[in-house]
């Protein structure tokens, strides 16, 4: 028992670091080197079949793998990046399972927490906007749009007046501009160059996995345990 503690220290020591040199390539260059999952998934590798017991160990790591396709269709899609993807498989193989609370986790905890933490980026763009309304600024001047989509473009971006790793969110039809809510391809949109234009910020998923992860170790998993109040 002493053994598999120890071991759990080890995954989640090497998962912290892992998601942290990955979260801080991600911000400084927004973009994370293969190599790191390279690195971390022969460590995580090597973990399991040096653990006590493999009989125990490798239905762990079936078990968390579960993540691994439901992964790679979400970056096919484009709702986020290759390397977030390959982040949530790594950690299914690195620390499979692993929590420090007593609440319930599944192998999409990780996932699931860092979707509910993408939800304060919108709480940010709120409050920022309503502030500027209130201070009588017209951040939609120019706009020809029903007040359905301009309380929408409140929650997911902002007017910005140089915008810096941010995705456009207006277009032009004729001489109107227009919202324009349309899925931006994680990997394949390019950056905002315009100035004084409507954004969402191109904030790195990485952080909300790592977050989503930290959150798994502490707490558990928040929706299960929602769920569970309720029941």
């Amino acid at each position: 028992m002493a053994e598999l503690a120890y071991l759990d220290q080890i995954r989640i020591i090497l998962s912290v670091g892992m998601l942290g040199i990955a979260t801080a390539s991600d911000i400084k260059k927004r973009e994370i080197n293969d190599i790191i999952w390279i690195i971390f998934g022969a460590i995580g590798v090597a973990v399991v079949l040096l653990g006590t017991d493999l009989s125990q160990e490798l239905p762990k790591v079936g078990i968390a793998l579960i993540i691994a396709p439901f992964a790679l269709v979400v970056w096919r899609v484009g709702l986020f990046g290759g390397a977030d993807a390959f982040a949530l498989i790594v950690l299914a193989v690195l620390a499979p399972g692993i929590t420090m609370s007593t609440n319930v986790i599944t192998p999409f905890t990780t996932l699931t927490n860092a979707v509910l933490m993408s939800i304060v980026p919108m709480i940010i763009n709120v409050a920022r906007n309503a502030a500027l309304l209130a201070t009588k600024n017209d951040i939609f001047e120019g706009f020809n749009e029903t007040t359905k989509k301009k309380i929408i473009a409140m929650f997911i971006g902002y007017r910005a007046a140089n915008p810096k790793f941010s995705f456009s969110i207006e277009k032009k039809v004729g001489n109107q501009k227009k919202l324009n809510f349309r899925l931006q391809h994680a990997e394949n949109t390019a950056f905002c160059q315009k100035s004084d234009t409507w954004v969402t910020p191109g904030i790195p998923y990485m952080i909300f996995i790592t977050a989503g992860f930290v959150l798994q170790l502490v707490y558990g998993d928040i929706i299960m345990s929602v769920f569970g109040a309720f029941r």
